[in-house]
């Protein structure tokens, strides 16, 4: 199971190289530093937030080139914590985490539809995706 981690870790690491152009901007409600990653042909290929002392904070989402949901992260001041999705070609893993610790591992098999619940807080804001998440988000 460790090389499969590793392996997903390898996998958001080279989408995470595979960017050039990032958007940065200081959210005055949140007090958080919004940044978006994108891909070279211009699709979005991650996105989160950062505290103001370069923590990673919140809800982060990763997409390949083909603007495929790859990761859906949660960060607590730097470290990983509660559930996190990963997608592949035919699984979904779900890892709950709790200060950077693996508390439990889900492995899930596409032989169907499969209802997925999502933090709709953070698509609302970036309107780039609101027509993108009704369209491909819930295609596997």
């Amino acid at each position: 199971m460790k090389h499969t981690f590793f392996l997903l870790a390898f996998l958001i690491s080279a989408v995470s190289f595979e960017q050039q152009k990032r958007d940065l901007k200081l959210n005055k409600n949140t007090n958080l530093i919004d940044i978006t990653y994108y891909h070279d042909k211009g699709a979005v290929g991650q996105f989160g937030a950062y505290t103001l002392n370069g923590l990673l904070q919140g809800e982060w989402l990763s997409f390949n080139a083909q603007v495929e949901k790859l990761v859906s992260a949660n960060y607590d001041n730097g470290k990983k914590g509660g559930k996190w999705f990963y997608w592949t070609n035919k699984t979904l893993k779900e890892v709950d985490y709790n200060e950077n610790g693996i508390v439990n591992v889900i492995e899930l098999k596409n032989k169907g539809s499969l209802a997925i619940k999502f933090n709709f807080q953070q698509i609302k804001k970036h309107p780039k995706f609101r027509m993108l998440f009704y369209y491909k988000w819930f295609v596997f």
